[in-house]
């Protein structure tokens, strides 16, 4: 019964690990050769593990309104990197630097956000350099 149970626990153990990386892989969901810099209003933002995500709307050039999420990263990593969980409220109009999920949908992982009231620009958390 002990040998089932440990090649149980390894099972799981490996297969979590698993898991975990194939969360963790930026080029698995987005793709670095398509950036896009958009600027909206905030709509809302979700401070949970693994990953902060934001939604804003972004008006299109024909007027009508897209709402995009951006995945940044970790909580902690972004309260060391000076963010505080009012730092971006709901309602803010900011500017963000992301690649594009690899679906094309309305989704990206934001490298840059910009403050626009402030001009304050905040690190996001992505392994991508955001382009000049």
């Amino acid at each position: 019964m002990g040998t089932k149970l440990a090649v149980v626990l390894c099972v799981a153990v490996l297969a979590a690990s698993g898991r975990a990386v194939a969360h963790h892989s930026f080029a698995a969901e987005f793709d670095e050769n398509k950036p896009v810099k958009l600027t909206g209003s905030v709509t809302s933002v979700e401070w949970t593990n693994p990953h902060i995500w934001f939604f804003m709307d972004v008006k299109n050039p024909d007027g009508t309104v897209t709402n995009w999420g951006f995945e940044m990263a970790s909580p902690n990593s972004l309260l060391r990197a000076g963010w505080k969980r009012d730092s971006m409220k709901v309602g803010d109009v900011v500017a963000v630097e992301a690649r594009q999920a690899r679906d094309g949908s309305h989704h990206a992982n934001a490298q840059v956000v910009v403050l626009t009231a402030t001009k304050q620009r905040l690190f996001a958390g992505s392994p991508i350099a955001p382009s000049p």
